[in-house]
C-alpha cells in the first residue's frame, strides 16, 4: 500500500520521508520548530504514538486551536512526530493488502523499536544534537522502552504517558495470537475513550471535540469510509504486545532504561493501575524518576479537559533541573 498524503497541520510544519529498516518502505516524520530560537538551542523531542492513531491525531491535533505540540514549542522544544508503518502517513505493510488471517500481527514492539531508532538517528542528524527526549503514549511506551534501553547514548529524557507495564494474572495461559491487522471504528474509539470515567462523574471528553477528531481519524485511511461501519485499518502488533505484557511477557527490562524517566497517568487510567505503575517505577534504574497522577483524567488525557495539566507536567520534567545545585 502506498503512503497516505500528509496535509500540513501548521504552515511552519516540515515533513520528511526516510528509509525504513523494512526494505522498500518509508517512514514519515513531521516537525515543528519553536517560533523563537537561536542556532542550536532547541532540544529535540520525539513523540511516539500509541496503538490506534498516529502523531497528527495525538500530539499535533489542535483542540480549540491549541495542541500539546504547540505547548512544547512555546517552551522552546523542537517537536517531532513519527508514524509507524501502518499508521498515518508512513507506508503500509504490504501484508495489509492481504486477508488479516494470512499473516502474523504486524508492528510488534521489536519491529517498531527499529523504526524508532531510524527516526531518532535522522532527527539527531537534522538537529545537530547528540541526544533527544522521548514522549510515548500507551503501547508506544514498549518500543520506546526497548529503544531507550538499547541506545542509552541517544536518549536524554523519557516521558511515558499512560504506559504499558507487566502484569501476571493468576493461572493465565499464553494469550491468543492476533491476525495481521484489524478495523477500528469510531464507535470502538468512543467506547474506549469513555469506558473508565466513573458513572457519577461528568464527561472529560467533549463530544464535539471527538466528532471533529473522528473525521480526521477516518481521513487517516483512504478506505475508511468505504466500509460499513466506517473504520480505520490498523496493525494488530500493539494489541498483541499489550496482551503479552499482561500475561507476563514484557519486551524490555525497565532496569535498562537509564535516562531520567517520568510516568504520567490519569486518576482513571484503567490501562495502568497503581500496581502496574509501581512495578514499572521500581524497575527503572534511572537517576531521576517520577510517577505523576493527574486527577479527573483517563488513558486518553491528551484529548480531554485535563490535557493542559499533562502539557505542563511533561514540559516541567523535560526541562530538567531536578536537583538542587551542589553547595
Amino acid at each position: 500500500m502506498n503512503a497516505i498524503p500528509a496535509p500540513k497541520l501548521d504552515p511552519r510544519e516540515q515533513h520528511f520521508r526516510i528509509a525504513s529498516p523494512r526494505r522498500g518502505l518509508q517512514l514519515f516524520l513531521r516537525r515543528l520548530e519553536p517560533v523563537r530560537r537561536t542556532a542550536g538551542d532547541a532540544r529535540p523531542v520525539l513523540y511516539v504514538h500509541g496503538g490506534t492513531f498516529p502523531s497528527a491525531l495525538s500530539i499535533a491535533h489542535r483542540f480549540d486551536g491549541y495542541s500539546w505540540r504547540d505547548a512544547l514549542c512555546a517552551a522552546g522544544f523542537d517537536v517531532w512526530g513519527l508514524d509507524f508503518h501502518g499508521f498515518g502517513s508512513s507506508d503500509r505493510y504490504p501484508e495489509m493488502d492481504e486477508p488479516p488471517e494470512a499473516n502474523a500481527a504486524l508492528c510488534r514492539a521489536t519491529d517498531a523499536a527499529e523504526q524508532l531508532a531510524a527516526g531518532a538517528r535522522f532527527i539527531l542528524a537534522q538537529c545537530g544534537q547528540a541526544r533527544l527526549a522521548l514522549i510515548a503514549h500507551s503501547w508506544g511506551s514498549l518500543p520506546t522502552g526497548l529503544f531507550a534501553s538499547t541506545h542509552p547514548d541517544l536518549v536524554d529524557r523519557v516521558v511515558l504517558f499512560g504506559p504499558i507495564a507487566r502484569r501476571i494474572p493468576p493461572g493465565s495461559d499464553e494469550p491468543p495470537q492476533a491476525p495481521a491487522w484489524r478495523i477500528v471504528t469510531l464507535a470502538d474509539q468512543w467506547s474506549r475513550f469513555i469506558e473508565h470515567v466513573p458513572a457519577d462523574e461528568p464527561p472529560v471528553l467533549s463530544r464535539a471535540h471527538f466528532d471533529e477528531w473522528g473525521e480526521r481519524y477516518l481521513d487517516s485511511d483512504p478506505g475508511s469510509r468505504t466500509r460499513d461501519p466506517a473504520g480505520v485499518r490498523v496493525p494488530t502488533g500493539p494489541f498483541n504486545d499489550i496482551r503479552h505484557a499482561w500475561h507476563g511477557a514484557f519486551p524490555y527490562d525497565p532496569a535498562g532504561l537509564r535516562a531520567p524517566v517520568a510516568i504520567i497517568r490519569g486518576e482513571w487510567d484503567g490501562v495502568i493501575p497503581d500496581t502496574d505503575a509501581r512495578w514499572l517505577f521500581d524497575g527503572f534504574a534511572a537517576p531521576s524518576k517520577r510517577d505523576i497522577k493527574i486527577g479527573h483524567a483517563t488513558h486518553l488525557m491528551h484529548l480531554e479537559k485535563m490535557r493542559y495539566a499533562l502539557y505542563r507536567e511533561s514540559i516541567a520534567f523535560l526541562q530538567g533541573g531536578d536537583q538542587a545545585p551542589a553547595p
